[in-house]
């Protein structure tokens, strides 16, 4: 049986749900769509899980009227995306020696390539695409939920148009559960629907999955409670890829809450890389580097309770070094800053990328030799000399 997701896809864009700025009255794809196949371009879908990637290319792939084929990433090999090209090229070169039949008509259709998560897909794979999406032998769409900035190589991202995918929004998640519980013919208590639609976190196939799930335990003339759905998610995992751009992005948003002075703002990015599975040692080590980077000479403890951190981290590991953490983080937010070393230690680098090795000034040498002494070396040496005196290369 088919997974309850599949079985209520929209099949027109008048049922897709979410993602107005594209699939809307007004939406990009839309307006794309009334240009018809010929003028279509190669796109990049790239969003969350679960917020209609798949659906809205499989709607067009349907109202183009093409040939359409659907690849993943996961398990798609280099060779079938080559025997997929060189048939089409041969079809397409008998169907010139064909009259106007429906071979030669289903020959002269554009073709279109979706290919799922092409972010796991190697630059030998995404090589293979070029040739055919710049030829316009096919339409490329391809999604993924990483930043195709990294992940999908410059050629051929230049040559697709990249369309951002939203996290579908509490109404529209509702609206997709509202589909779901009809198929399956239950109702849901108002606490559960709401629950549903928290944990579903901008994704349409969690909801879909955890009312599925429940449908089991029920029957049409009860309720799927709250308490049941408790049952089911029994520990939620939030979306956070250790590789990926959530990673970065969450532990971005971590590091500049605590440059703001923002204790609450921190804590809650703190949590939220816990609950996902972060190592707590990289939270630390941001730490350390926070401490001396931002606070600096402004509060000289900082960078001792932040190694302090570190150090209950190794020896106490999860759950507990959460609460160290948890410490570190408020003490680090609430602290003075002051970037005056950090800035100091940049312009020092830029000066040595400038300038080289520039002779060490003769009054700054030991003179470990007669000879050196002679020529001057350590001459006028003051050990607390007045901070006027010259301690850097003439050059500077």
């Amino acid at each position: 049986m088919q997974p309850l997701a599949n079985l209520i896809r929209p099949k027109i864009l008048n049922d897709f749900v979410g993602q107005e700025h594209l699939a809307g009255k007004n939406g990009y794809i839309r307006k794309l769509l009334a240009k018809k196949a010929l003028s279509f371009p190669s796109l990049v879908f790239w969003g969350p899980p679960g917020c209609g990637k798949t659906t809205l290319a499989r709607i067009i792939a349907k109202q183009l009227e093409v040939n359409f084929k659907e690849f993943s990433a996961v398990s798609a090999k280099k060779s079938q995306l080559q025997e997929i090209f060189a048939r089409q090229s041969k079809d397409n070169r008998q169907a010139n020696f064909l009259p106007q039949t429906s071979t030669r008509q289903l020959a002269d259709k554009p073709f279109l390539v979706f290919i799922d998560e092409i972010h796991r897909f190697s630059k030998a794979q995404q090589d293979v695409l070029l040739g055919p999406v710049e030829s316009g032998k096919i339409i490329l769409i391809s999604a993924t939920t990483e930043n195709p900035s990294f992940t999908v190589i410059s050629p051929l991202l230049s040559r697709c148009q990249t369309l951002i995918f939203n996290p579908l929004l509490l109404t529209e998640i509702n609206t997709i559960i509202n589909r779901g519980l009809k198929r399956l013919n239950r109702k849901i208590t108002p606490e559960a629907k709401k629950l549903v639609i928290q944990i579903s976190n901008g994704d349409a196939r969690i909801g879909l999955n955890l009312i599925e799930q429940a449908a089991c335990f029920v029957t049409p003339s009860k309720p799927i409670t709250q308490t049941l759905i408790e049952k089911i998610i029994a520990s939620t995992t939030l979306r956070y890829d250790k590789t990926g751009e959530e990673h970065y992005n969450t532990i971005s948003a971590f590091i500049k809450s605590m440059r703001a002075s923002n204790p609450d703002a921190a804590l809650y990015y703190l949590a939220r890389m816990l609950k996902a599975g972060e190592d707590p040692l990289f939270i630390a080590r941001r730490m350390v580097i926070f401490a001396s980077e931002d606070i600096g000479l402004a509060q000289v403890a900082a960078i001792i309770i932040a190694n302090e951190v570190f150090k209950a981290c190794q020896i106490i590991g999860l759950p507990e070094c959460a609460i160290n953490l948890a410490h570190g983080v408020a003490y680090l937010a609430l602290a003075k800053k002051d970037r005056s070393s950090y800035d100091a230690l940049r312009a020092a680098q830029e000066d040595v990328d400038q300038f080289g090795n520039l002779p060490i000034p003769l009054h700054l040498r030991n003179p470990v030799t007669k000879l050196m002494k002679n020529i001057g070396y350590g001459k006028d040496y003051e050990m607390y000399p007045d901070k006027s005196k010259n301690l850097l290369p003439d050059r500077l």
